[in-house]
């Protein structure tokens, strides 16, 4: 399927990831776990999947799982920023130090 967009956390990299359904990388986020906290550092969708919402996706997928580990989150990054901004649902995770 073409729209498939499958996120996944690759630790190894540190780091989530976007792809399609054939495997092609269409974006990531850089993070930074620091004892009870996760610092998302800079997100990047790759110029030929722009304006499909990757990164929301990402986003969405990064937050719920820093939830569900009891990760506090420190959004470094503009991306993360905004997205928390217009996503209040997310608004207790944020670590306001």
């Amino acid at each position: 399927m073409e729209n498939e967009i499958s996120i996944v956390d690759a630790p190894d990299q540190s780091r989530y990831e976007a792809r399609d359904a054939d495997g092609n990388l269409m974006g990531f986020v850089d993070y930074k776990l620091g004892g009870p906290a996760i610092a998302f550092l800079h997100a990047e969708t790759l110029p030929e999947y722009r304006g499909r919402g990757v990164a929301g996706q990402i986003a969405a997928k990064s937050l719920d799982d820093a939830r569900e580990a009891g990760l506090r989150v420190k959004p470094a990054c503009p991306f993360y920023k905004d997205y928390l901004a217009s996503h209040p649902e997310y608004a207790d995770l944020v670590d306001a130090r």
